[in-house]
């Protein structure tokens, strides 16, 4: 085989280049020394040559905030919350990563997995950490606070307030992320979004699109979607400044959409702001315009400001003739066209794997033909669903990649359906699948270097991703989301996993299995134990598994000291003093999965593993299926459907109070809530 298949089975925040924040704080602590970085040196080499063209090298220094306010005030890391009116762009060229970050601004629960607490009053060492993510993992950077100044002014990102770092620091830690200013000089904006949240982002062409403008921004609003929009390139590759107040070449943050009144009709309206900080759009519906004045709406005065703040307002129709995409971020893919977001689930798959060096001459379908004993093979299901657009496949780069000269995406790959007769092969499919003759799937493909998002509208069925040898090592994570039809989102609080094998590992085999997944030290994460369950526990059609979020809560509930994982002696099934006791709870009616839990059941017993239908005891309506409870094999916990997820937390106190008695080394059941 040409690759050494892995899941992602790491969600740890990862030490970039090494360095630990804390034992570098501690250090400068101690000895009274303020850090100096010396991965990211206070030199040319940090900035970049071709950011430095044409400047006098000699009137170049780096300084510290607390230097650069010379006495007349204490520098602060944020004043009165993080804006985006905070940020000011300077002489590098990365408005696409200054557009995204606007738009964070506006979800301040992501902004501060970014930002982390910190601050230059407590304990003070000249030293900042900030976290980005790639490849299915938060990396940190470690960065010191000395900033290039050209003839004394911030060669790069300016506090609007000149006490407020943020800004300038953050940018600083992203350009060490990607090898110096210069690397930031131009970019992707997906790649920005992906990096700032690791959602996945969604291209709307503004002229192809069916959907209506409006609704599309209104509802990835209500989903506290990140949104930014480019402009088209002028008659140079250079941004520039139009007669309308556009820059050309140029990336803005989508910061809201809004119907107005105007004349008897309704008005669309798009508010968007430029990371320059000022430079504002001059047409209609732009700051003093005539619009503004003849609108009669009771609603302009909170939505008309004059501020020369970057931040403006413009009509839809003139959005869609300036601008070429809109690029909307969520933690996972949402329907823009449908206006509501409500009801809609969506399942994940993720493998994350390594690409080896292969033999790629020749075009890419002759390849897949020829080299199917080396190709990644990845299968996965599409339930029943009457939409469109009810797949979405995102490739994330590895950072060992970020440095590569080639401007266009480095994987190569397609997506088939598997025939009913290869329907039984369950990792890999033979050589006589792969016929000349068989047509891959199409989707909407949106790239750039460190990305890809395909969205397809795919029938049920079973399908496979088949990923071709590249001419480089590449490290990469595939997720695929698959939305769920309205019979299985569960809005009824129902369970629907595949079934549980029924030879479960016994105790000598517990410690390989754990230690199988826990491949970074002595506990074991969501992502982890998402793969542990799926393929150690289950088994059944590949669509039907525990899902990310579904692990997640798995390791909240096992952990007592809110650290994202837990050890060897939570995860253990059974133990000396107890035997485990699993409650599946099902649809009330649903014969199907009622016979299905009673043969799991009936298989289970012998193993100390119970499920209890609903209507069997323990399973009481009063109690709103959550007890603990002893019977002749030991405790167990019942699981908590959907339908009460919001009195999970509450109650979970109240379950850590009753685990405490038990014994070291006894049970701690595996509970799901389902989100």
């Amino acid at each position: 085989m040409a690759h050494n298949q892995q899941f992602p089975d790491k969600t740890s925040i990862i030490k970039f280049k090494e360095q630990d924040f804390y034992s570098l704080w501690d250090h400068c602590l101690n000895r009274g020394l303020l850090f100096e970085d010396e991965t990211f040196p206070a030199e040319t080499s940090s900035i970049g040559l071709p950011l430095l063209k044409g400047k006098n090298l000699s009137s170049l220094s780096w300084m510290r905030p607390k230097d650069l306010l010379k006495g007349k005030s204490e520098p602060l890391f944020i004043l009165e919350g993080a804006s985006r009116f905070d940020i000011q762009q300077g002489e590098a060229g990365d408005c696409w990563f200054l557009a995204a970050l606007g738009a964070l601004t506006q979800s301040p629960q992501y902004l501060q997995k970014i930002l982390i607490d910190q601050s230059f009053s407590h304990e003070y060492a000249g030293i900042f950490h900030f976290r980005f993510w790639r490849c299915g993992q938060w990396v940190e950077v470690v960065i010191d606070d000395r900033l290039p100044v050209l003839n004394n002014e911030y060669l790069f990102v300016k506090p609007r307030n000149e006490r407020e770092f943020w800004p300038c620091l953050l940018e600083k830690a992203y350009a060490k992320f990607h090898g110096s200013y210069a690397n930031l000089h131009y970019g992707y904006l997906p790649d920005a979004l992906v990096d700032l949240t690791g959602g996945v982002v969604t291209n709307i062409s503004l002229h192809l699109s069916s959907s209506d403008l409006m609704t599309m921004v209104k509802t990835a609003a209500e989903a506290g979607s990140l949104m930014t929009c480019g402009t088209l390139a002028g008659p140079t590759s250079e941004s520039m400044r139009r007669a309308n107040g556009l820059v050309s070449r140029h990336a803005y943050t989508v910061t809201g959409a809004e119907q107005i009144e105007y004349r008897r009709r309704w008005e669309y309206l798009i508010r968007l702001w430029n990371p320059w900080g000022r430079i504002e759009w001059s047409g209609r519906w732009s700051d003093r315009s005539p619009e503004w004045q003849e609108t009669h709406d009771l609603r302009k005065n909170q939505l008309y400001e004059d501020k020369d703040n970057g931040e403006f307002w413009m009509s839809c129709q003139d959005f869609r003739d300036n601008f070429f995409g809109l690029f909307i971020c969520n933690q996972v893919p949402i329907s823009l066209d449908h206006g509501s977001t409500l009801h809609e689930r969506w399942s994940q798959v993720m493998f994350k794997d390594h690409l080896i060096p292969g033999n790629t001459e020749g075009p890419i379908t002759a390849v897949f033909h020829a080299g199917y004993q080396r190709d990644m093979q990845y299968i996965f299901s599409v339930p029943d669903s009457v939409e469109n657009n009810n797949v979405i496949m995102s490739f994330n780069i590895g950072p060992q990649n970020l440095k590569a000269k080639d401007r266009t995406f480095p994987l190569k790959y397609k997506v088939f359906k598997v025939d009913y007769q290869f329907q039984h092969f369950q990792e890999r499919l033979p050589s006589t699948f792969f016929s000349k003759f068989r047509i891959a799937e199409k989707g909407i493909v949106s790239e750039t270097t460190c990305n890809l998002t395909e969205c397809f509208s795919l029938s049920p069925g079973t399908y496979v991703v088949v990923v071709s040898e590249g001419r480089e090592a590449i490290e990469f994570l595939l997720r695929i989301f698959l939305k769920m039809p309205d019979n299985d989102r569960h809005l009824d609080g129902s369970l629907n996993l595949r079934a549980l094998q029924a030879s479960l590992p016994g105790n000598d085999s517990q410690k390989s299995i754990f230690y199988k997944y826990a491949q970074q030290g002595l506990d074991i994460d969501a992502t982890q134990l998402q793969s542990l369950l799926n393929r150690e526990f289950l088994s059944g059609p590949p669509g039907d598994a525990f899902s990310l979020d579904e692990c997640r809560s798995i390791v909240a509930l096992m952990d007592s000291e809110f650290v994202p994982g837990f050890e060897l002696e939570v995860f253990s099934l059974r133990s000396p003093c107890s035997n485990s006791i699993l409650h599946c709870l099902f649809n009330k009616g649903n014969n199907h999965q009622t016979e299905s839990c009673s043969v799991m059941s009936n298989s289970l017993r012998p193993r100390g593993l119970y499920i209890f239908l609903p209507g069997e005891s323990p399973w009481t309506e009063e109690s709103g299926g959550l007890q603990f409870m002893e019977s002749q094999k030991g405790p167990g916990l019942a699981l908590v459907p959907r339908m009460w997820l919001c009195l999970g937390f509450t109650l979970f106190a109240w379950v850590q109070m009753m685990l405490a008695p038990l014994s070291q080394g006894c049970l701690l059941p595996i509970a799901c809530f389902l989100l």
